[in-house]
């Protein structure tokens, strides 16, 4: 079996580190790496590292229509809602990293399996593969939950471009997410920048409303499925709870990166490229050339 041949749109924090995770990839090989800017950062760490680059964006892509199977969108919300169409047309698996909503909403421990019969699935946003588990796992314990909060704290040196351009896309988009998997239609979702001097680990809380909580059952299913995405994201654990006080179920989560790309703090970019690789290897794996 070939590796599967990927090309990575965007060339920013999130892009670089899909490309470093690649390279370790035993199922998937970079092919290109494409953006806008022949000064940018990513552009030449590509082209240390040997990977054809090129300025043309999706251009690129479309002059070559079958020179991929995989693609990874990791540019930004308006520009998947460009890309999108074009990539349609084309024979290949879209990963969008983007908070654009275009395609699939997929949470690997979730749905993973199911989104692989897809042409284009959305990993939502750093937070939300963060927290819907948990809010997920909630539903499962109790149909009796009235609201789901999750409020998302990352280092604001971990936030490039795309993130911070993304501020309204990435709340709203998680919100609906949240509402997606857990069937709570009353949710909302936040993130803070924080400016720190060191640098925070992404730390992510879930609240929820549920009439008479059973923690008990609650910490069987939190704690299961924290186990599952610890399998491709091994720097999440749960740092309180579930607890039940004030009315609420409280649980933490801190998510620590792999520091391929980025300091080990920047668990907010890893949790969402390591979900992106999950998914691409499990294709790779499930459509066998």
């Amino acid at each position: 079996m070939r590796k599967m041949r990927a090309a990575i749109i965007g060339t920013g924090n999130i892009g670089i580190d899909l490309l470093y995770k690649i390279q370790k990839s035993k199922f998937i090989n970079c092919e290109l790496f494409a953006g806008r800017s022949d000064s940018s950062r990513g552009i030449e760490i590509a082209k240390n590292l040997d990977i054809h680059t090129s300025i043309e964006s999706i251009n690129e892509i479309m002059k070559h229509p079958t020179n991929y199977d995989i693609v990874f969108d990791a540019t930004n919300a308006s520009a998947h809602k460009i890309n999108a169409p074009l990539l349609a047309e084309l024979d290949v698996f879209v990963i969008d990293l983007t908070p654009a909503k275009l395609g699939e909403f997929c949470i690997p421990v979730i749905n993973g399996e199911e989104c692989l019969k897809s042409k284009n699935i959305n990993m939502i946003t750093c937070g939300g593969q963060a927290t819907i588990p948990i809010a997920y796992a909630l539903s499962r314990a109790h149909d009796n939950i009235s609201y789901i909060e999750m409020v998302s704290t990352i280092a604001s040196k971990s936030a490039g471009i795309g993130t911070r351009d993304n501020i309204d896309e990435f709340t709203q988009t998680t919100s609906e997410a949240l509402s997606f998997f857990s069937k709570v239609k009353n949710t909302k979702a936040i993130i803070i920048l924080n400016p720190a001097e060191p640098p925070i680990c992404m730390r992510s809380t879930v609240y929820a409303i549920i009439d008479k909580p059973n923690i008990d059952i609650i910490k069987e299913e939190v704690f299961s499925i924290s186990k599952k995405i610890q399998e491709y994201v091994p720097g999440y654990k749960i740092i309180l709870g579930p607890i039940y006080e004030n009315g609420r179920v409280t649980t933490t989560i801190e998510v620590e990166g792999l520091g391929d790309y980025l300091p080990k703090y920047a668990g907010n970019l890893d949790i969402i490229t390591c979900a992106a690789i999950n998914m691409a290897e499990s294709y790779a794996k499930t459509h066998t050339i």
